[in-house]
């Protein structure tokens, strides 16, 4: 299920840490899966588990706290949306429903080409930048006006067309 360049980056990742302490790892480990496979789905858990010496459901809790691990396949560009209050009161909501509207997809969904899928995520550290969303866990995108929303999702889809 995943390669072996992978699991020997795994084991790079384990000895940056005392040996009694190698779980310290599996934030690194289950990117490590991510990057290879594009998600993190509950066979790669296990494996993950099982190279740390974890219960899967310890790795399970940590990839489903953070929204930057996928537990399904998503889009070539996933877009987070912060709905958080601060953000909710700065139109944050209107912007994840002007995405939803211009996508033709639901929160959690993926549009039908396989290009986009809208989440919705906790606090980006930039309330005062809102509406606030990150595209693909790394690029902030602030201020986000119906317009650069809309050039925002033309330009990914122009390049993701190519």
């Amino acid at each position: 299920m995943i390669s072996e360049e992978s699991r020997a980056r795994f084991a790079q990742e384990v000895a940056k840490y005392p040996a009694d302490q190698k779980q310290s790892a599996v934030m690194a480990c289950l990117a490590i899966v991510q990057q290879e496979l594009g998600y993190v789905s509950a066979e790669s858990e296990k494996l993950v588990a099982d190279f740390l010496g974890m219960a899967p459901i310890a790795v399970h809790e940590v990839t489903s706290f953070y929204n930057m691990y996928n537990q399904q396949p998503v889009g070539k560009y996933k877009l987070n949306v912060c709905t958080n209050l601060p953000c909710q009161l700065r139109d944050g909501g209107r912007a994840l429903k002007h995405l939803e509207q211009k996508l033709d997809i639901g929160l959690g969904e993926t549009t039908p080409d396989g290009l986009f899928t809208l989440q919705q995520c906790e606090c980006l550290g930039a309330c005062a930048d809102s509406p606030v969303l990150l595209v693909n866990d790394r690029t902030m995108c602030s201020f986000m006006t119906d317009d650069k929303l809309d050039q925002l999702v033309d330009g990914l889809r122009s390049e993701g067309n190519k």
